[in-house]
């Protein structure tokens, strides 16, 4: 290797990045994701607000070439180590309609261009579970097809992945595709090291221990009800509890093992992706009656055990689809919905992380994202088939203008000079409560 192995960090591609799940669980296990592909200039702002030091291409794949992605970026002529990404998924989704002609189902064609396009060692593509059944499959296989004829082997005995199997308190199932240059060894899938808490099912022939639970991952996070700004911005400096080995673990406490990612300069005191939620009187009675673990029958929405994990988080609708809100789940203490902080923390994000000040964009970019710990888990394993033996980097990083986080989509498409109607806006519906 030509590079010491200390400094030397392999480059990575993310495509379809929303706001940086697989960019920073790519991150944690020692890559450098020098370039990202994202459509949405909301999750473009958030994206570089997090990532400002990497470089971000706000447009639609179907337009992007692989030469563009190299040279709008620091990439330039070096070898790509891999290239990841989740295309839109709801065409595959099981609880939708599984329709092959669906016109986002041609994005992981796309993906499969961009991916022979760059020519990197590897390829990870990431989707619901849903492509893995049905009619949908057909579409898998002759993408796995495609691949092969032109010089790529795939380990056809995919896998679908469960976050909870890899330290992360939500039930998540996701598809994964495994993808090398022929003349490499592909990598192996990761294997589990916890199960679901509470779970009695076997995910291992080896005993696991359980997944940190629901109030593992908020315990320590300050009650939002003592704190009436927050109905008006979505940070607060604010006294945290004492946290569980998990949420040491997001706030970065400690010096975590394994963990690769660019330390980031922020202030630990601040509480922030906490807008509060004004429920009704009815609402707040109903939550308060609904029993951990069930669902509150008016608004369909699940109530968190404690000792339990969280539900799948949904992203909702996007805006040329109505920007319907996906069900969040109610506080399992607290008569009321989570925060947006809250679900980061189901979802493996650190503290660091900052999302869209306004709860549908903060909510939408944690579910439609892959957790930071599963890709991690995912892209550990690509680091040790290329041979690297990673180490944390010394360089702290500064984040983000803060603007970033509150542009609205017309702000947003302006800074990346877009067209603000690249996502056809449509009058938003929300569920009622």
């Amino acid at each position: 290797m030509a590079e010491n192995t200390e400094t030397y960090r392999p480059i990575a591609v993310d495509l379809f990045a929303g706001a940086g799940g697989m960019t920073l669980g790519f991150e944690q296990a020692g890559f450098n994701v020098l370039a990202s592909v994202e459509i949405d200039p909301i999750h473009c702002a958030t994206h570089e607000f997090n990532f400002p030091f990497w470089s971000i291409l706000c447009q639609s794949i179907t337009e992007t070439t692989g030469e563009e992605i190299r040279h709008s970026s620091s990439i330039g002529e070096r070898e790509i180590d891999v290239v990841f990404g989740g295309p839109p998924c709801q065409g595959f989704s099981l609880i939708g309609k599984r329709v092959l002609d669906d016109p986002r189902n041609s994005l992981v064609f796309h993906f499969a261009r961009l991916v022979l396009e760059l020519q990197p060692k590897f390829f990870v593509m990431e989707n619901v579970r849903g492509m893995a059944s049905g009619k949908s499959q057909e579409l898998l296989l002759e993408l796995i097809d495609k691949f092969i004829v032109n010089g790529y082997a795939v380990e056809e005995n995919y896998k679908i992945l469960n976050a909870a199997w890899y330290g992360v308190p939500q039930n998540r199932e996701r598809l994964f595709l495994l993808g090398c240059r022929k003349e490499l060894t592909l990598p192996i899938y990761p294997q589990p090291f916890s199960k679901p808490a509470k779970s009695k099912g076997v995910v291992s022939k080896l005993e696991l221990p359980d997944s940190p639970t629901v109030w593992d991952a908020i315990q320590d996070l300050p009650e939002v009800e003592q704190y009436s700004e927050l109905y008006q911005r979505d940070w607060i400096v604010a006294e945290f509890g004492k946290p569980s080995k998990y949420g040491e673990q997001l706030r970065e406490l400690n010096l975590i093992p394994n963990n690769y990612a660019y330390p980031r300069q922020y202030d630990p005191r601040i509480l922030t992706s906490s807008l509060r939620t004004k429920h009704n009187v009815e609402s707040i009675q109903r939550f308060e009656s609904t029993q951990p673990g069930k669902t509150e029958p008016i608004s369909r929405f699940f109530k968190l055990d404690p000792n339990g994990i969280c539900n799948t988080l949904r992203a909702g609708t996007a805006s040329n689809r109505g920007a319907f809100t996906s069900p969040r789940p109610i506080h399992p203490f607290s008569p009321r919905c989570i925060t947006v902080r809250e679900a980061a923390r189901l979802h493996s994000y650190p503290d660091w992380f900052r999302f869209h000040a306004t709860k549908w964009h903060g909510f939408r970019q944690i579910g439609n994202s892959v957790p930071p710990l599963l890709a991690k888990a995912v892209a550990s394993e690509i680091i040790k088939t290329l041979g690297i033996c990673p180490s944390k980097p010394k360089v702290i990083q500064e984040l983000g203008d803060e603007k970033l986080l509150r542009v609205n989509i017309s702000q947003a498409a302006k800074h990346y000079d877009i067209d603000p109607h690249v996502i056809e806006l449509k009058a938003r519906k929300y569920k009622k409560q």
